[in-house]
């Protein structure tokens, strides 16, 4: 069913709220309500967190799962810590929050979690990776005993150059602790750069694949752990797709061979919730070369009626963040950011990510020593 294209300010059944990925369309509160206008509303930030995006499909019609929170910054914390305790991506946090620190947020400094999600316009089935979005969808079937469900990951994806794929495959492999066959084009480039790698590196600490390897039926492409975590959520791959080691190892455990796996590049998404029409637009990766004119166009064929406002709002190309309008839909939660007992210092992560998005770490052609 196509919904009226009317930016609301209370959402009743048959109206549009806007989604966001970059910015608040008006920090703290939303479209139309201002801090004039605004209810005065006691926030404590004691909420219990959602950090596991694990959502129970009761509704074949919905397409929109979780809700935005907010928490308040310790001393210590950074965006790379805060996202992996909430199961989002390095990008995804800098995206909600354009204006905060991520290596030093500050004391109290109130960060949005953009933890609600739009499914992407692809067959519900196995899993569903949105590029633009850096997030897999991994949907399960109902059974005897539980019902259907959907959980989303943040991923990292190809970095410019060495773009991820979209289209249609399936796992054909899996291993646990593979050897990494490094294509002689990484070998090539590393070697460039004073860094040479030898022609295999095998399992342990030092192998960027992680723990866990799924690999498709694309020629040279994987779904894998890391050995750097803090990449997440970013363009640093040469076209492989990693995930959090504790996602990918949840993964695993529920993917079995023939699992289909359907990877679009869908940077305006259009989702719907108990008769309310969310838009979700992300930044549109650097060297996709479709017009975004026609992609803002795709999803604005949602709306039988768009207005100017709206066609406006995703016609611009920016990013917009979490559906806020209205400051009493923000969930305002208990802080856990925790980074692990043997994580490196906030200097050594900043310069870690650095590199990253200067050379990448995996290799489209990668290969992995998997079994059938």
């Amino acid at each position: 069913m196509r919904a009226a294209g009317v930016l609301c300010r209370v959402a009743p059944a048959g109206t549009l709220v806007l989604l966001s990925g970059c910015s608040l369309l008006q920090p703290g509160f939303g479209p139309g309500v201002s801090e004039d206008t605004a209810p005065e509303v006691p926030i404590t930030f004691d909420g219990a967190p959602q950090t596991a995006h694990v959502f129970e499909i009761s509704d074949p019609e919905q397409s929109v799962y979780g809700e935005v929170q907010v928490i308040e910054a310790r001393d210590a914390d950074t965006f790379s810590d805060i996202a992996r305790s909430y199961g989002l991506g390095y990008d995804e946090l800098m995206h909600a929050n354009p204006e905060v620190d991520p290596w030093l947020p500050g004391e109290g400094t109130r960060v949005v979690l953009p933890t609600r999600f739009v499914l992407p316009d692809a067959p519900r089935e196995g899993i569903v990776l949105n590029i633009a979005a850096k997030r897999l969808f991994a949907f399960q079937p109902a059974t005897e005993r539980e019902p259907a469900t959907v959980t989303s990951y943040p991923i990292g994806i190809g970095r410019v150059g060495w773009a991820t794929p979209t289209g249609a495959s399936e796992v054909i492999a899996k291993a646990t602790d593979p050897a990494w066959y490094v294509p002689a084009s990484v070998r090539a480039e590393h070697k460039a750069m004073g860094d040479p790698l030898p022609a295999i590196v095998p399992p342990g600490p030092d192998n960027p694949l992680g723990r866990h390897v799924l690999k498709l039926d694309m020629p040279g492409y994987l779904l894998h752990g890391t050995n750097q975590p803090y990449g997440v959520g970013m363009r640093v791959s040469h076209g492989c797709v990693r995930l959090y080691p504790e996602d990918i190892e949840v993964l695993y455990g529920v993917t079995g061979l023939g699992t289909r796996v359907t990877i679009v590049n869908e940077p305006v998404s259009v989702g719907t919730r108990d008769g309310v029409t969310f838009v979700v637009v992300h930044p549109q990766l650097e060297d996709d070369e479709r017009a975004w004119q026609d992609l803002a166009a795709e999803g604005l064929a949602a709306f039988e009626q768009p207005d100017a406002e709206l066609t406006a709002l995703v016609a611009d190309g920016v990013a917009r963040a979490v559906a806020v309008d209205n400051p009493l839909q923000q969930r305002y939660v208990s802080n856990v950011a925790a980074p692990p007992a043997d994580a490196p210092d906030r200097e050594t992560v900043a310069k870690l990510l650095d590199e990253l998005m200067a050379e990448g770490e995996d290799a489209s052609g990668a290969e992995a020593e998997v079994s059938n």
